[in-house]
Protein backbone atom coordinates (compact mmCIF):
# COMPACT_ATOMS: atom_id res chain seq x y z
CA UNK A 1 0.00 0.00 0.00
CA UNK A 2 1.50 3.22 -0.59
CA UNK A 3 0.73 6.86 0.96
CA UNK A 4 1.26 10.37 -0.94
CA UNK A 5 1.69 13.17 1.19
CA UNK A 6 1.34 17.27 0.59
CA UNK A 7 3.59 18.67 -1.49
CA UNK A 8 5.11 21.88 -1.98
CA UNK A 9 7.07 23.62 -4.62
CA UNK A 10 10.87 23.14 -3.58
CA UNK A 11 20.19 10.50 1.20
CA UNK A 12 21.94 7.76 2.65
CA UNK A 13 20.90 7.41 5.97
CA UNK A 14 23.68 7.13 8.44
CA UNK A 15 23.60 8.97 12.13
CA UNK A 16 20.29 10.36 11.22
CA UNK A 17 18.62 6.39 11.56
CA UNK A 18 20.53 6.47 15.08
CA UNK A 19 19.45 9.96 15.84
CA UNK A 20 15.79 8.61 15.04
CA UNK A 21 15.97 5.73 16.87
CA UNK A 22 16.72 7.64 20.01
CA UNK A 23 14.44 9.75 19.42
CA UNK A 24 11.45 8.28 18.77
CA UNK A 25 9.02 6.63 21.13
CA UNK A 26 5.85 4.85 20.74
CA UNK A 27 4.76 1.47 19.84
CA UNK A 28 5.39 -0.55 15.79
CA UNK A 29 3.67 1.38 12.97
CA UNK A 30 0.11 -0.47 11.57
CA UNK A 31 -1.49 2.59 10.28
CA UNK A 32 -2.54 4.86 7.37
CA UNK A 33 -0.96 7.68 6.04
CA UNK A 34 -3.67 10.92 5.14
CA UNK A 35 -3.83 10.93 1.44
CA UNK A 36 -4.61 14.94 1.76
CA UNK A 37 -2.83 17.08 -0.40
CA UNK A 38 -2.04 21.18 0.85
CA UNK A 39 0.22 23.53 -0.16
CA UNK A 40 0.98 25.40 3.95
CA UNK A 41 3.56 25.90 5.32
CA UNK A 42 3.93 24.70 9.39
CA UNK A 43 4.76 27.79 11.18
CA UNK A 44 5.01 26.15 14.36
CA UNK A 45 8.04 24.32 13.05
CA UNK A 46 11.12 24.46 16.03
CA UNK A 47 14.08 25.36 13.72
CA UNK A 48 14.01 29.18 14.31
CA UNK A 49 17.81 29.34 14.70
CA UNK A 50 17.85 28.97 10.56
CA UNK A 51 16.86 31.81 8.32
CA UNK A 52 16.03 31.32 4.95
CA UNK A 53 17.42 31.74 1.23
CA UNK A 54 15.11 31.91 -1.77
CA UNK A 55 15.27 30.70 -5.13
CA UNK A 56 17.30 33.19 -7.36
CA UNK A 57 14.70 34.35 -10.73
CA UNK A 58 16.33 31.88 -13.54
CA UNK A 59 17.01 29.09 -11.45
CA UNK A 60 15.44 25.73 -11.22
CA UNK A 61 12.85 25.36 -8.42
CA UNK A 62 13.53 22.28 -6.47
CA UNK A 63 10.26 19.94 -5.25
CA UNK A 64 10.47 17.36 -2.85
CA UNK A 65 7.41 15.00 -2.38
CA UNK A 66 7.56 12.63 0.79
CA UNK A 67 5.77 8.76 0.44
CA UNK A 68 5.74 6.96 3.37
CA UNK A 69 5.59 3.16 2.98
CA UNK A 70 4.71 0.32 5.52
CA UNK A 71 7.82 -1.81 6.34
CA UNK A 72 6.51 -5.51 6.36
CA UNK A 73 8.71 -5.81 10.04
CA UNK A 74 8.09 -2.74 11.68
CA UNK A 75 7.38 1.15 10.98
CA UNK A 76 7.79 3.28 7.85
CA UNK A 77 9.83 3.44 5.00
CA UNK A 78 10.13 7.24 3.92
CA UNK A 79 11.00 8.10 0.00
CA UNK A 80 11.91 12.09 -0.39
CA UNK A 81 11.52 12.13 -4.01
CA UNK A 82 13.25 15.75 -5.45
CA UNK A 83 13.80 17.67 -8.39
CA UNK A 84 16.27 19.96 -9.18
CA UNK A 85 17.89 19.10 -5.91
CA UNK A 86 20.92 17.01 -5.24
CA UNK A 87 21.58 15.27 -1.23
CA UNK A 88 25.10 16.24 -0.88
CA UNK A 89 26.16 15.34 2.67
CA UNK A 90 29.85 15.69 2.07
CA UNK A 91 29.38 19.55 1.24
CA UNK A 92 27.37 19.90 4.66
CA UNK A 93 27.96 23.33 6.83
CA UNK A 94 30.49 24.34 3.59
CA UNK A 95 29.48 27.05 0.93
CA UNK A 96 25.97 26.84 -0.50
CA UNK A 97 25.93 25.14 -4.16
CA UNK A 98 22.86 26.10 -6.25
CA UNK A 99 20.26 23.20 -6.05
CA UNK A 100 22.45 20.94 -3.41
CA UNK A 101 21.95 20.58 0.42
CA UNK A 102 19.99 18.47 2.75
CA UNK A 103 16.74 17.96 4.32
CA UNK A 104 15.86 18.42 8.11
CA UNK A 105 13.15 16.03 9.15
CA UNK A 106 10.42 17.10 11.73
CA UNK A 107 7.85 14.64 13.44
CA UNK A 108 5.29 16.22 15.06
CA UNK A 109 6.27 20.24 14.80
CA UNK A 110 9.78 19.30 16.01
CA UNK A 111 13.29 19.08 14.27
CA UNK A 112 14.56 15.58 14.79
CA UNK A 113 17.55 15.17 12.53
CA UNK A 114 19.06 15.79 8.81
CA UNK A 115 18.30 13.87 5.78
CA UNK A 116 21.47 12.80 3.46
CA UNK A 117 19.51 10.77 0.47
CA UNK A 118 16.02 10.10 -0.67
CA UNK A 119 15.11 7.02 1.94
CA UNK A 120 14.42 6.96 5.56
CA UNK A 121 13.70 4.37 8.19
CA UNK A 122 11.18 5.27 10.79
CA UNK A 123 11.05 2.09 13.15
CA UNK A 124 8.21 3.62 15.31
CA UNK A 125 6.15 6.73 16.10
CA UNK A 126 4.12 7.30 19.23
CA UNK A 127 0.11 6.71 18.96
CA UNK A 128 -2.12 8.87 17.11
CA UNK A 129 -2.08 11.58 14.51
CA UNK A 130 1.87 11.94 13.84
CA UNK A 131 3.06 14.81 10.72
CA UNK A 132 5.84 13.93 9.15
CA UNK A 133 8.13 16.97 7.22
CA UNK A 134 11.15 17.09 5.79
CA UNK A 135 12.23 20.94 4.30
CA UNK A 136 15.10 21.40 1.58
CA UNK A 137 18.07 23.20 3.07
CA UNK A 138 21.47 24.28 1.72
CA UNK A 139 24.79 23.40 3.10
CA UNK A 140 24.86 26.20 5.59
CA UNK A 141 21.27 25.19 6.60
CA UNK A 142 19.57 27.39 5.17
CA UNK A 143 16.11 26.83 4.70
CA UNK A 144 15.10 26.99 0.94
CA UNK A 145 12.26 29.41 -0.05
CA UNK A 146 10.17 29.68 -3.18
CA UNK A 147 8.07 32.91 -3.43
CA UNK A 148 8.41 33.31 0.43
CA UNK A 149 7.35 29.78 0.86
CA UNK A 150 9.63 26.80 2.57
CA UNK A 151 10.28 24.44 -0.02
CA UNK A 152 8.89 21.33 1.89
CA UNK A 153 6.34 18.33 2.00
CA UNK A 154 4.42 16.79 4.59
CA UNK A 155 2.77 13.11 4.90
CA UNK A 156 0.69 12.29 8.08
CA UNK A 157 0.77 8.74 9.44
CA UNK A 158 -2.08 7.39 11.93
CA UNK A 159 -1.13 5.33 14.50
CA UNK A 160 -3.35 3.26 16.43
Amino acid sequence: MLFHSTTKTLLKPTLALLTLALALSGGPLVSRADMGHGHTSNPGMSDSHHSTLEIPAGQPVPTINLVAYPDPVQGWNLEIQTTNFSFAPEQVNQANSPGAGHGHIYINGEKVSRIYGPWLHLPQLPSGRNEITVGLNTNSHQALTHNGQKIESTVVVDVP
